[in-house]
């Protein structure tokens, strides 16, 4: 016989919250579906945009070093 398996808890990324990551949670690996919304407005407004490290040298007729 074999034993129910333990949900697994992880932290939820938006409110650092206990969250069940099982296909019961709907919205894993957020706790709900309010973290899972302010999470896409976040990424749709460009709060996880890299910086910008300038851009590349077109300077093609230097020397080599």
């Amino acid at each position: 016989m074999t034993s129910p398996v333990e949900p697994r808890i992880v932290r939820c990324p938006a409110c650092g919250g206990d969250s069940v990551y099982a296909p019961s949670n709907r919205w894993r690996p957020f706790c709900s579906e309010r973290c899972k919304q302010g999470d896409l407005g976040a990424w749709a407004s460009e709060q996880y945009a890299l910086p910008d490290k300038g851009a590349p040298s077109d300077d093609w007729d230097a020397e080599p070093r």
